[in-house]
């Protein structure tokens, strides 16, 4: 169905998703990307989104490798 919200994406602690939006955020603002404040990122490109997916995915990966790092010391 077109315009329909897709996402399958099923967060595993569910209270997680005011952090992940919050980082979306200042990962923009790192990035020097203006997100919208409405919600709507049809005008965002897509080289933007990637850059912002991108960049939290590295952070995250690096917080989970601090704190397995953390666990074995």
């Amino acid at each position: 169905m077109p315009g329909s919200n897709r996402n399958s994406n099923q967060l595993v602690v569910p209270q997680a998703n005011a952090a992940l939006d919050q980082m979306k955020y200042e990962v923009a603002q790192e990035l020097g990307i203006a997100l919208p404040q409405d919600g709507y990122y049809g005008n965002l490109t897509t080289r933007d989104a990637g850059s912002i997916g991108g960049y939290i995915t590295r952070k995250l990966v690096q917080i989970a490798e601090q704190s397995l790092a953390g666990q074995f010391k």
